[in-house]
């Protein structure tokens, strides 16, 4: 994903604060991803390589390696951040109750 790319570059870490880092982050991010998405299709590969880069960027700003063992779950709850495809399910289930209560207009 470019946004963390962007941030990264923009906002170097050495002089932002990591929390200031994961807020940006937490406002760019599922906005990006999730527009117009309730109705995509995602294939398990897509998934995967969502989660990679989302969490390749979590691990970074927690200060973790892949040699340190953290499982993506123990990353998310220190941040305190929900996982993308996680929103984006939530967001489909609550445009999908939308689309429920709407009246059905005929032609």
């Amino acid at each position: 994903m470019k946004i963390t790319g962007i941030i990264n570059n923009r906002f170097i870490p050495q002089k932002t604060l990591r929390k200031t880092r994961i807020k940006l982050y937490n406002t760019l991010s599922p906005p990006a991803v999730l527009h117009g998405g309730e109705n995509w299709i995602i294939k398990a590969s897509d998934a995967r390589r969502i989660t990679v880069a989302e969490m390749k960027y979590m691990s970074r700003k927690a200060g973790y390696t892949w040699t340190d063992h953290k499982t993506n779950t123990e990353i998310a709850t220190e941040l305190n951040t929900t996982p993308i495809l996680d929103r984006r399910q939530e967001y489909r289930r609550n445009r999908l109750q939308h689309l429920k209560k709407c009246p059905v207009i005929g032609y």
